[in-house]
């Protein structure tokens, strides 16, 4: 057996998150603390469980082929694609890196951002030993980071805001709303004042569009918050 054994349980779970899925791609919906591909952690990744999954789900005796264009930071939630095919592969590496993925992003905020609404252009460095983005002058090294916010409402303690991110830059959205003054909730690495019991941060890739890779007509995806967000806007 080339991949371990699904349980029920978690196959159902895994295929509720599939948002999209056709012969070159496959979409779901990522967890907080799951990882888009393996790491140093020695953790099964996102593409090794699907992988498992679709040899259960299609009865494939031999290997799998998921493909991985771009990934998402442990603690993001939200959309994650993958390619099911070498052809989609490379297609959407180049959609990806060329801007050519149009992402929207949802996050908790613990302060109003002040104008509501508004373009941010920072010079961001990465600290490689503290795994950190900072905002900085010194242009040598630094890349500049793009992104539109936009506040959506307020609870009693938190704010939702919409970022459509323009560049991909490292930890960008947390670094740059950071810096306006409105750190994420549970995001103690960019000034949130405490961590979530998960250990989540609240920030999550709502929807994205893009160019499909093989027929070439546009996709519009969109996933779903995680439902704790739900309950907590709820309990405000």
């Amino acid at each position: 057996m080339l991949y371990r054994t699904i349980t029920e349980e978690e196959y159902a779970d895994l295929q509720e998150r599939i948002l999209y899925e056709d012969n070159h791609l496959l979409v779901i919906n990522k967890r907080s603390g799951e990882i888009t591909q393996g790491d140093k952690t020695g953790d099964e990744c996102l593409a090794e469980t699907y992988k498992a999954f679709i040899a259960r789900r299609d009865n494939k005796p031999g290997q799998v082929f998921l493909g991985i264009p771009h990934r998402l930071d442990r603690p993001v939630s939200g959309i994650c694609v993958f390619a099911k095919t070498s052809k989609a592969l490379g297609r959407l590496g180049i959609i990806f890196r060329d801007g050519g993925a149009h992402k929207t992003y949802w996050a908790l905020c613990c302060q109003k951002p002040r104008p509501a609404e508004g373009h941010l252009e920072d010079w961001l460095i990465k600290n490689e030993a503290k795994n950190k983005s900072y905002v900085t002058t010194e242009r040598p090294g630094a890349k500049l980071a793009k992104l539109n916010y936009r506040w959506l409402r307020s609870t009693e303690r938190y704010h939702l805001v919409e970022v459509e991110l323009l560049t991909g830059r490292h930890h960008q959205i947390r670094c740059q709303l950071s810096n306006l003054g409105c750190p994420i909730k549970g995001d103690l690495k960019y000034g949130a004042p405490r961590s979530n019991p998960d250990g989540s941060i609240c920030l999550h890739a709502h929807e994205i569009r893009l160019e499909h890779p093989v027929r070439h007509d546009e996709l519009h995806i969109i996933a779903p918050p995680p439902a704790s967000w739900e309950r907590l806007i709820e309990n405000e």
